[in-house]
């Protein structure tokens, strides 16, 4: 890493001397996940024992045990002290694993699981016969069959050992409570009257703030709050995360009839991504933090990003719709009065004396990368560290410069979303001064990059009639009317020639992209038969795809043509059909309970909880389960997995690099620190368990199972994986793979 002045980092001689005598103060809380312990983890031992892809892994409460889930349908039991395997337990699954916890206070007998084939099982582990790692197969202690699609994550209560939540793509979340039985008939049956559903999420998704919730929200991922554990927060097949508070929620339901998505407490999604309308951006993984106060979510072909639970200052991180527009449109402050610093002028003088030459120094190196168009990712961890570790209580001026300077580095690095992030910072900028012409020289910048020419000649010209005389503004002006005369030239040539019909990438290559348009265009009359036999939807002509990976041995990922090797299997179907929910819909469910006369009432969009930290660096686009996490009792520290088959340590605050491991041959899923020490567990595609602890001789960026050069430039490895999210429209599939498909698909439908 390259020199940037001087940022926080320090070591535990310097914690100790700076500790007070406070019996409040836990040492060991602050001392688990120092930054001089992250920079040493490494990789200790791989844990040997599945048979296909580990796709969950958690600790037991006290850390001495370690659980895994897999392809391969078993559930293995690990000891921490020994890093060996205790018990392997064959589950009966017909299906991956998705998810596998142990339940809470219940001397860590009781173990349950959650998997492909739509059962949450729970099993005891005092009933099995031996204490080898081959045991034979042992009965569910309660077996759960109300679901109708894949369960992708598990919930408990800390202190509750008789409740399990499951969250499933069939758009409900089930609480499971052992006291009430032990079992529950297959979804469909015509004797089912599970009453288990919590949350019926079946017409909650939306495609954007603006549209009302209407089709099945996929539930991806769920948590309970460990401080407040009324508190639920879930994540799906949408842009957006949702808290809800149990004991507001209606009473227990069965599925015979969908219900209109109950109100949550929170939304959470940024703001750039609140009205992107794509159907394809959805949530992989949501998590409280260990206090209770944050909560992360991780999207597919997307960043991972930081919310407020509780966003200080009432609404100050809260935004509607009416913001999102504001956000990419230019507005001048009514009558050209200059706004009232939101930043104090009375910093602390401490601080202008402690603190003053070191973001001095910091903002010299980011204007440096600026100015001599080079190392634009250090120039921004620099303004990083200035803002997000000390931004309210620098002075006005240095956090104008240094969010300007910040906003015109994201805007030549052109990573992905950089551009709106630029946007916030110009906005930020203008907030404190309006009379400052080079947040509006840098937003007319930005709104060019996103083909808003109108609302970026306003901006240029509103930044000229602050400096009348700057040639870069006239040039500026010129250049943007330049793109609005290309722009206008292309769009008659448009009408006068008609748009160009879509042609294919290649003979031999599709992507899910292409298969769904050509979906589209003949759903109505090829797949579903006459329109008034589909199930009512506002979404009839979209398709939902669920893929899954397995890579082994010598298959592989070709990174630079973003095509995927390896065996996969894969479903496409319309949303809320399949076999199981159609037995289970077609003489009970029906339709939203929502009346006719609801639908005329206007939709009103909610509020949503806006971003307070955005990390980048990592891929996630393969796969439906990746996590990302909190390191530490503290929750100092944020990581994700990678489809690189790297995992990646961000500071909190600040958003910057702290660590990046290689884990894995192909990617890397799941990241679980264990709840004491500074031990991180992860596993992936491969077989294995890593294990990484802090025993490397010196701290490093860089660390891997086998050192090697793919592992030795940094950024090198976060700009290959920042060019898969940008270059992505779906994953590549080979044709053969398509071809199959579709001669599934067709002699499915000759079978209807």
């Amino acid at each position: 890493m390259a020199d940037c002045g001087g940022f926080r980092d320090g070591n535990v001689r310097d914690l100790v001397e700076s500790r007070c005598i406070d019996r409040r103060h836990d040492a060991n809380r602050s001392l688990q996940m120092h930054s001089s312990l992250v920079q040493r983890l490494s990789h200790e031992k791989a844990l040997e024992g599945h048979q296909g892809c580990v796709n969950a892994i958690a600790w037991n409460s006290s850390g001495s045990l370690l659980i895994s889930g897999s392809d391969d349908t078993r559930i293995n039991i690990w000891s921490y002290s020994g890093r060996k395997l205790l018990h392997s337990i064959d589950t009966g699954h017909s299906a991956n694993i998705f998810c596998t916890k142990f339940v809470p206070e219940t001397s860590d007998e009781l173990v349950v699981s959650g998997a492909g084939d739509a059962e949450v099982r729970l099993f005891n582990l005092s009933r099995l016969d031996g204490k080898g790692t081959e045991e034979n197969a042992i009965l569910p202690s309660a077996l759960f069959q109300c679901h109708t699609r894949r369960v992708k994550k598990l919930a408990v209560e800390v202190g509750n050992p008789n409740v399990v939540w499951s969250a499933s793509e069939d758009g409900t979340l089930r609480q499971h409570d052992f006291r009430e039985g032990n079992s529950c008939p297959p979804a469909g049956s015509p004797q089912q009257e599970c009453r288990s559903v919590l949350l019926d999420l079946r017409s909650g998704s939306k495609k954007s703030l603006t549209d009302p919730p209407k089709g099945v929200l996929a539930l991806k991922s769920c948590d309970i709050s460990s401080t407040r554990p009324h508190l639920i927060l879930v994540g799906g097949s949408d842009a957006f995360g949702r808290l809800y508070d149990r004991r507001m929620l209606p009473p227990l339901t069965s599925c015979r009839k969908k219900m209109a998505p109950p109100p949550c407490v929170n939304y959470f999604c940024p703001m750039h991504l609140s009205d992107r309308g794509r159907s394809s951006l959805h949530l992989t993984h949501v998590t409280f933090s260990p206090n209770g106060e944050e909560v992360l979510l991780s999207y597919s072909g997307e960043h991972v990003y930081l919310m407020n639970v509780n966003p200080v200052g009432g609404n100050a991180m809260k935004y509607t719709a009416a913001d999102v527009s504001k956000l990419t449109t230019f507005t001048p402050w009514p009558n050209g009065v200059e706004m009232r610093p939101t930043v104090s002028k009375n910093y602390p003088p401490h601080l202008a004396a402690s603190q003053l030459e070191k973001f001095r120094s910091l903002m010299q190196f980011a204007e440096a990368s600026l100015r001599e168009g080079t190392n634009y990712y250090h120039g921004i961890e620099a303004c990083n560290e200035v803002l997000d570790g000390h931004g309210q209580v620098i002075e006005p001026a240095l956090r104008i410069e240094c969010l300007c300077t910040r906003a015109a580095l994201l805007l030549k690095r052109k990573w992905k979303n950089d551009v709106h992030m630029a946007i916030r910072d110009c906005q930020s900028a203008r907030m404190i001064d309006t009379s400052s012409v080079r947040p509006l020289y840098y937003m007319s910048e930005a709104l060019c990059q996103l083909g808003k020419h109108k609302e970026a000649l306003n901006s240029a010209l509103s930044a000229q009639c602050l400096s009348p005389s700057d040639p870069k503004l006239e040039e500026r002006v010129q250049d943007i009317n330049r793109c609005l005369a290309a722009a206008e030239a292309e769009k008659n040539n448009k009408v006068t020639n008609g748009a160009p019909r879509y042609e294919p990438r290649g003979a031999r290559v599709l992507s899910l992209s292409d298969i769904l348009f050509r979906s589209e265009a003949n759903s109505d009359a090829s797949q579903d038969g006459p329109r008034s036999e589909r199930e009512e939807s506002d979404y009839d002509e979209e398709m939902e795809v669920d893929f899954e990976t397995s890579i082994s041995g010598d298959e592989g990922r070709d990174v630079e043509s973003n095509v995927l090797h390896g065996s996969l299997n894969l479903r496409i179907h319309r949303r809320g059909d399949s076999s199981r929910e159609t037995a289970s819909t077609n003489d009970s469910c029906g339709s939203p309970s929502s009346s006719s006369q609801n639908d005329k009432i206007p939709y009103q969009p909610e509020a949503v909880i806006d971003m307070t930290q955005r990390y980048v660096g990592h891929c996630n686009v393969g796969t439906d389960i990746k996590q990302a996490s909190f390191l530490g009792q503290r929750g100092e520290y944020v990581a994700s997995g990678s489809d690189d088959g790297r995992w990646f340590i961000w500071e909190k605050t600040t958003g910057r690099l702290i660590k990046m491991l290689l884990g894995d041959e192909a990617v890397v899923n799941c990241v679980q620190c264990h709840p004491f020490d500074c031990v991180v567990a992860t596993s992936g595609i491969d077989n294995t368990i890593k294990i990484w602890t802090p025993n490397a001789p010196a701290p490093s960026i860089v660390a891997g199972v086998a050192a090697g050069p793919e592992t030795a430039n940094v950024l090198d490895a976060m700009e290959n994986n920042e060019r898969r999210l940008m270059n992505n429209r779906e994953i590549i599939l080979p044709f053969e793979i398509l071809e199959r498909f579709r001669m599934h698909e067709s002699a499915e439908c000759a079978q209807s």
